[in-house]
Parts: C-alpha cells; sequence; structure tokens
C-alpha cells in the first residue's frame, strides 16, 4: 500500500513513563490552545527544579474528528510529580507503538498521522483505541515536539515524532 511516506514506520516496545500535564477540550482550528500550555507545564516544573525527561508532547486522548478533541500537552519526568492547579500528573503506558518522524509543517500533521495510520492497518496492527463519549478514547497517540520554535524559526524544519500505541501484542 503506497502511504506516501518518505521512510517506514518504525515499531518498538517503550516503557510506562510519567509526565506533568494540562488538558483541554479543542477543535482542529483550536489545537493552537493547547501547544500554547506547553511553556507553562515546563516553567512549572523547572519552578519546582524538575527538569523534563524527554521533550515535551501533544496527547490526543479522545479524538473526533472534525469535533472536538480531548487533549493534553505534556512534559515526561524521570519520576511522578504532585500536580498543581491546572498541572496534574498522569503516565504514559508501556507496550507496543508505532513510531515515525515528521520532519516539516505542523499544517501536515494530520495527513502524515492518516498515512501512518494507513501503514499500521495495511501492516496488520490494531490500534489501541476504543469507542468514547465524544469520539475515539486512545491508549496513546502522541505528537513528540522535538523542535523548539525559538531555535527553529522556520516551520518548515521542525521535527515532531508520531507515537501511536497499537493493541496487538
Amino acid at each position: 500500500m503506497t502511504t506516501n511516506l518518505p521512510v517506514e514506520p518504525a515499531v518498538e516496545e517503550r516503557p510506562a513513563v510519567p509526565y506533568a500535564a494540562v488538558r483541554r477540550n479543542v477543535t482542529a482550528a483550536t489545537v493552537a490552545e493547547i501547544a500554547d500550555r506547553v511553556p507553562v507545564i515546563l516553567e512549572w516544573l523547572a519552578a519546582r527544579g524538575v527538569a523534563p525527561a524527554g521533550a515535551p508532547f501533544i496527547r490526543y486522548e479522545v479524538v473526533d474528528m472534525p469535533g472536538t478533541l480531548v487533549v493534553e500537552a505534556g512534559a515526561p519526568v524521570a519520576a511522578p510529580v504532585e500536580g498543581e492547579g491546572e498541572v496534574y500528573p498522569a503516565a504514559l503506558p508501556a507496550g507496543r507503538y508505532v513510531t515515525y518522524t515528521h520532519v516539516g509543517h505542523p499544517a501536515r500533521l494530520v495527513e502524515v498521522t492518516a498515512a501512518v495510520l494507513a501503514w499500521g492497518t495495511s501492516q496488520g496492527h490494531t490500534w489501541d483505541r476504543a469507542p468514547a463519549e465524544g469520539g475515539e478514547r486512545w491508549a496513546c497517540r502522541l505528537e513528540v515536539l522535538k523542535t523548539h520554535p525559538a531555535e527553529v524559526p522556520d516551520p518548515n524544519d521542525w521535527v515532531t515524532d508520531l507515537v501511536l500505541k497499537v493493541a496487538d501484542a
């Protein structure tokens, strides 16, 4: 099956990862509202002397395209933290994941994610998701933000890892 991806996604085992997060209900048009919370989480961690244990991410919990999305902005940490205010602790589940690195404008992520989903399905993978009120609840569906916009101002050069949990063993 042709997916228009320049390289094939990978399948890997990933451990559980604690993180600090903020949640919002957004639409595809307002997803920037949750991305704008990433600096808040990083500042919150820094104020408590906690260094991120990796790149920040956007986690899609409930997806209803083109309707409402339940989305988190998060930052991984080495050990669980206590929440406060709008920031709360959570953990990404351990398991098998399809991963893909996208280099390019974030506006292409919907198209690239669709291609990765098509690739996974064509390879016989079953996505770890279930019907839920308001859409599909994903066990773990991430966009890991590998590029800091202040360091790389051209969004066409940004790097984003797509990380999608599969249910198959």
